[in-house]
């Protein structure tokens, strides 16, 4: 089964307030199987619009990965990052 992955790609408007979702978001991803594989790290954009930040986060499938974005406790979680960032955030599956 392939696995399933959020890739995150964030500029932070509000690093202070930013460190809460940080903090809230990394148990509720861990606790669907979430490994992260990325988190921030220095990066450039050869193509298309730049973000500061970028965030990768295996799951054991794609279907573990929906779960954990559509999670009540992370959706309320995510409050603080929409509110502190500019982000775009992608679920997508894996290469089998």
């Amino acid at each position: 089964m392939p696995k399933g992955y959020i890739i995150a790609h964030v500029t932070v408007k509000n690093p202070d307030a930013y460190k809460e979702y940080v903090v809230r978001d990394t148990p509720i991803l861990q606790g669907h199987g979430g490994r992260f594989l990325v988190r921030g790290g220095a990066s450039e954009a050869p193509e298309g619009s730049p973000y500061e930040r970028h965030v990768i986060v295996e799951f054991p499938s794609y279907e573990a990965a929906c779960a954990a974005y559509n999670d009540p406790e992370y959706l309320e979680v995510a409050k603080i990052r929409r509110d502190n960032s500019d982000s775009t955030i992608i679920i997508v599956e894996g290469a089998a």
